[in-house]
């Protein structure tokens, strides 16, 4: 109820569309209450308060009357009084009437308004009134709560409840019945007037209306839920959002997208936002209003208020108001749930709400994104945001095909966006762009030419540039985008020319947006001046000059780095540098004594290095850590094993392994100068924390090294890719033969499935046999072991290709395809025909089949940890399928 004209103003339509207008948004219900059976609630509900309003006057001990004419931050046409005219009790039922005021009174009407606030405060329970609403244009009846104590800040960040409010009841609505809806919202979020909302409206069947007749109101509150009922039907469910998070406990978005607190910390003094139970963990206190008009009522239905509806007063009838506490669990209010079937569905009465989504941490992988060269792109739909056209695909003499934006009277703003609600092609998928990796590098270009300027010829053009749904932003002149000459440069695009604009990502992180997951774009004159307008746009892209660097760390090549120097860990000795061949010049020696020593290099400063830890983060899709090696002399232990070590984060984490287990695959040969080469992803899956690589070294095992003299060169930790426009990425699981840690697997039914040849084009491939055990079937990584896939998510896919030799004996048999992360915590189950090629698997045939890593990812797969791929007849059906399955992999679609 309260402060709500900022967020109504811009919603003021009618109520009879599908979408809520008004308080919180959200979808209408209509439902018929006959065909549910509501649950009876639960005994454990205990009655702790109320007030029956049996009495002669209002209870002072309860209620307090508030007193002002401040319009309720609504620009409310009533003065809220203490008069007896305005609110009494009598005959068991509190009265609160809105009447036309005196003449020359501040307001043309009053009104009553009460609260229990510091006498009847509550925190979790079942809150309900019965009542009889007022009727007619303007009028706003309510039963709301709001906090006792702003803990978390001012309005609406330590949110409001509202309970039931009608706005305009019997008035007519757009298609001429009259309003019969209620409400139920949430308020909470980020401080007025960037306050956030969501709720549900409901309506009684037959076209019943609350005018006519007493009928309940109730929420249950609990922690982390509260629901809305009517007359015992539960027509709405809000929840805490829940954030998703990957193997490595990173968030990567939301499994249900309810409310959220923005408040400052205590300790810190940021501002932060929570997506737990706050800010509905606190005491709450009651409320009773009827206000007459305000930006809400006014702006629907006939608008106005009508002042011959409150020539002799309206009044708004509370029978009771109770409140019950859940005895199972005071605490937490949780034990008296009164659901039923769909209370928790969003396609029935769970609402989603409007928190943001907490941005995917960056995979530090740089990469360029094309928005539109010329062919478009799925995923970035052309967008018109308000205007009502649809963005066309022209030919232009000079740059061929590019999109053509027109602009008519209605405001808008134009661009491409990627959120799924906009995204209208079937193989297009909402996928926000992690520019964080290029931020100091990339830049957004694109090239523009206006046809028509707007009919107001001198307004600012802007570019705006938008993540995480709106959460962060940049919006700049375009006219300091402009690539030329300074002396071409005009106040606005030049009329006919096509022209270059290009805003470095520096610049617009500077300016606030959060570069790591843009998901619109947008070029338009300002707002409400571009009517008139027509302009193309081509060559729109996120992008470093010289394709995609990758980080990268040379500890020795020629000489030491001085932040990285060479280290004898416990023997006392100092390595040097001593020349080598003509290949190798200067190399770094170590030499191994009597003392058990390990030998490398290191950044830690207690051991006189720089301090400087790697962050090879970037570099887990394809990364290496490589050096080559030649032994001088070999230990005087003949058996020693040669071991190689890697530390992060002053060894907080480490991975150690034997040289053999390198790539290549080797152990050292005395005299002969050999490269050993790990692949970050491995040492990753190891364990080892790669964003504080601060150790390595290489040595014979811990006292078996004396005698032993070595030399190191080309130290380095870099990516193979760096430079090339685009990194390949991905991983072939399959293909003539499993791949390293991986390996073909029957989940249950006992059998080994083979590897057989097949035609000449696919070779070696992987059988299954299915007998009479039930069972799944495909490739499993090693105990430990899995594949990062996050750096893929925007562009990535599983595919694979699928030979049937003989179907099950069960011929209706469903085709299934599954995928696991790690220790099974996340999986996607679908039928083969889901994938994009829709196909059924057919008897003797190769077929490919593909599924989109964010289709999975969106059905909740944490990509950041796969280890499981299984295609299968499903479950106890299979028996007699043989079936062939290769090129088994995750890549780059």
């Amino acid at each position: 109820m309260n402060k709500k004209f900022t967020q109504l103003s811009q919603v003021a339509a009618a109520i009879s569309v599908t979408t809520l207008v008004g308080c919180g948004g959200g979808a209408e219900t209509s439902t018929n209450i006959t065909a549910v059976d509501a649950s009876v609630p639960v005994i454990d509900w205990q009655l702790v308060w109320s007030d029956e309003f049996d009495g002669t006057s209002i209870d002072d001990d309860n209620w307090t009357h508030e007193v002002d004419c401040n319009g309720g931050g609504n620009n409310e046409a009533q003065c809220y009084t203490d008069s007896e005219g305005n609110a009494f009790v009598s005959e068991g039922s509190l009265k609160i009437v809105a009447l036309p005021a005196e003449e020359g009174a501040p307001k043309p009407y009053t009104s009553a308004r009460l609260n229990t606030r510091y006498k009847a405060d509550f925190k979790y329970g079942r809150i309900e009134m019965r009542a009889k609403m007022p009727e007619g244009q303007g009028s706003w009846p309510a039963f709301w709560m709001m906090p006792t104590d702003e803990v978390y800040g001012g309005w609406p960040r330590s949110g409001e409840i509202d309970i039931v409010e009608a706005v305009n009841l019997k008035a007519a609505n757009a298609e001429g019945n009259p309003e019969n809806h209620i409400y139920g919202t949430l308020h909470y979020g980020q401080e007025w007037p960037n306050n956030d909302s969501s709720g549900q409206a409901y309506s009684l069947p037959d076209g019943a209306n609350p005018a006519d007749d007493f009928h309940t109101y109730a929420i249950e509150w609990q922690e982390g839920e509260i629901r809305w009922y009517m007359d015992g039907y539960l027509y709405a469910t809000q929840r805490r959002s829940e954030v998703r998070y990957n193997a490595n406990g990173d968030a990567t978005g939301l499994t249900h997208r309810g409310w959220y607190a923005e408040y400052y910390e205590q300790g810190t003094g940021e501002l932060t936002t929570h997506w737990d139970n706050a800010p509905f963990d606190q005491e709450f206190y009651l409320i009773l209003n009827l206000a007459v008009g305000g930006s809400w009522p006014e702006a629907v239905n006939e608008t106005g208020i009508d002042a011959d509806a409150f020539a002799t007063g309206q009044t708004f009838e509370i029978d009771y108001v109770r409140v019950y506490e859940c005895a199972s669990d005071p605490d937490t209010g949780k034990g008296c749930e009164t659901v039923r079937p769909g209370y928790d569905s969003l396609d029935d009465a769970l609402v989603e709400g409007a928190a943001p989504v907490p941005s995917p941490p960056s995979t530090g992988i740089p990469q360029n994104l094309t928005i539109f060269d010329g062919t478009p792109n799925p995923n970035w739909p052309a967008w018109d945001c308000c205007g009502g056209s649809t963005p066309a695909l022209v030919e232009d003499a000079g740059q061929g095909q590019v999109y053509e934006f027109t602009f008519g009277e209605a405001p808008t703003v134009m661009g491409f966006i990627s959120r799924s609600q906009f995204i209208t092609d079937p193989e297009g998928e909402a996928s926000p762009f992690d520019a964080s990796p290029i931020e100091e590098t990339g830049s957004v270009k694109f090239d523009l030419k206006v046809t028509s300027l707007p009919n107001n010829a001198t307004t600012n053009w802007l570019f705006k540039i938008e993540s995480s749904e709106g959460s962060t932003f940049a919006e700049l002149p375009l006219m300091d985008g402009y690539v030329g000459p300074s002396d071409t440069a005009g106040a606005t695009p030049e009329q006919g020319v096509w022209e270059s604009y290009e805003f470095p990502l520096s610049t617009l992180a500077a300016a606030g947006l959060d570069t790591s997951a843009i998901d619109v774009i947008m070029v338009f004159p300002a707002w409400d001046t571009g009517n008139g307008a027509v302009y193309r746009i081509a060559n729109v892209e996120i992008s470093q000059e010289g394709g995609v660097t990758y980080p990268e760390l040379t500890i020795f090549e020629d000489g030491q780095n001085p932040d990285w120097p060479m280290w004898d860990c416990c023997g006392g000795s100092t390595p040097t540098e001593e020349m080598d061949d003509e290949e190798h010049g200067l190399t770094a020696e170590f030499r191994i004594g009597a003392e058990p020593t390990v030998m490398g290099f290191i950044t830690r400063s207690a051991a006189g290095g720089g301090d400087t830890p790697f962050d090879a983060t970037a570099l887990t899709d394809g990364g290496l850590l490589q050096f080559d090696m030649r032994v001088v002399n070999a230990p005087n232990n003949a058996e020693a094993s040669w071991l190689f070590k890697v530390e992060s984060n002053d060894a907080s984490t480490a991975v150690e392994l034997p040289l053999a287990e390198s790539v290549e695959g080797q152990a050292p040969s005395e005299g002969e100068w050999q490269t050993y080469t790990f692949p970050i992803s491995d040492l990753q899956a190891r364990g080892l924390d790669v964003s504080g690589i601060d150790v390595i070294m290489v040595f014979p095992a811990w006292g078996t090294g004396e005698g032993a003299v070595y030399r190191l060169d080309n130290v380095k930790i870099y990516h193979p890719d760096s430079g090339a426009e685009t990194p390949a990425g991905g991983i072939t699981l399959f293909a003539d033969t499993a791949a390293e840690q991986w390996r073909i697997w029957d989940c249950c039914g006992g059998s080994t499935p083979t590897e057989e040849i097949d035609d000449a084009e696919h070779g070696t491939v992987a059988e299954f046999r299915i007998g009479e055990a039930p069972t799944v079937m495909g490739i499993i990584a090693d105990d430990g072991h899995s594949y990062d896939a996050s750096s893929l998510l925007t562009n990535g896919a599983v595919r694979f290709e699928m030979k049937v030799s003989s179907m099950p004996n069960d011929s209706s048999a469903p085709w299934l395809f599954k995928i696991e992360s790690i220790g099974a915590s996340t999986a996607v189950e679908l039928p083969l025909s889901a994938s994009l090629e829709g196909a059924e698997p057919v008897q003797g045939e190769w077929q490919t089949y593909t599924f989109p890593l964010q289709t999975l990812f969106d059905a909740g797969l944490d990509i950041s940890a796969i280890n499981v791929i299984m295609m299968f007849p499903a479950w106890g059906t299979g028996e007699g399928a043989v079936y062939r399955v290769d090129n088994v992999e995750i890549a780059a679609q």
